[in-house]
């Protein structure tokens, strides 16, 4: 109901704007230092006079963060179409890909540095190592959710292995990927800003840690809230892709719900 959508919109911005006005009433009313919590408004107006500064930076973390995400969402669809048709490779490879994703990012970033040298490189690498992983999980788990019943059928049909895995089994997959989309567009962006904390003289990463160095912490605040931006910016982009390509995925729960 388009009514109810825009109220429930509406109280979600009234929310985010309480919040904010929260914070800057907590700041004066304490007489909290800029050294450990600046007021919202100090964030903005240093956002606002740092933004040609910053602006640089922002399109380095942007593009790291893409690149990795591409080049993780292709691998992630490649070893999840093979894990989710092959149990050998199951077996194989998921303890192998749960035991490198429990491994801390920050531990890997050193090795990258120590191969590639600072710079992009390692931040393109440590998105890429941090996203991937979702995207496998979903895809073999989409792979994995095709009932036997119907491969008897299509096989009994004449359908090949290839054309049960393009016409029913990548269809099946897809809510399962847009939902790991979402998720792993925040990964690539957690560790694209790791990366350029530790091994990079560019990004918003860098600007934070050399901010943090200067003790100037409304300007950190000012890259946390960058980063906020267009974390939210993507998410709400791959969403309304995920409505348009897999509407028909909610389309029954829709029609029960009205």
């Amino acid at each position: 109901m388009p009514d109810l959508d825009y109220r429930q919109k509406a109280w979600s911005a009234a929310l985010i704007v309480l919040f904010f006005v929260a914070w800057e009433l907590f700041c004066l009313m304490t007489g909290m230092s800029d050294l450990v919590l600046p007021r919202p408004s100090q964030v903005f107006v240093t956002l606002f006079e740092k933004f040609p500064i910053l602006w640089p930076h922002i399109l380095q973390t942007l593009a790291t963060t893409m690149v990795g995400f591409v080049l993780g969402v292709g691998l992630g669809v490649v070893l999840g179409a093979v894990i989710g048709v092959s149990k050998t490779a199951y077996d194989t490879a998921y303890p192998l890909l749960v035991g490198f994703s429990s491994i801390p990012k920050v531990a890997v970033v050193p090795i990258f540095v120590l191969w590639f040298g600072s710079g992009t490189v390692p931040a393109v690498l440590t998105a890429l190592s941090i996203c991937f992983f979702p995207i496998v999980v979903n895809i073999a788990t989409g792979l994995a959710t095709t009932e036997p019943e119907l491969e008897d059928v299509l096989k009994a049909l004449g359908a090949s292995k290839f054309d049960i895995l393009w016409n029913v089994g990548l269809p099946r997959t897809m809510p399962f990927f847009f939902a790991s989309l979402k998720v792993a567009i925040s990964y690539a962006f957690v560790g694209a800003v790791l990366s350029e904390t530790v091994a990079s003289n560019r990004g918003i990463g860098n600007v934070m840690m050399t901010a943090s160095s200067n003790f100037n912490v409304p300007l950190v605040f000012a890259g946390l809230f960058v980063l906020a931006g267009l974390g939210v910016a993507l998410y709400v982009v791959f969403s309304l892709i995920e409505g348009r390509v897999t509407g028909w995925a909610t389309r029954k729960s829709d029609v029960i719900a009205t």
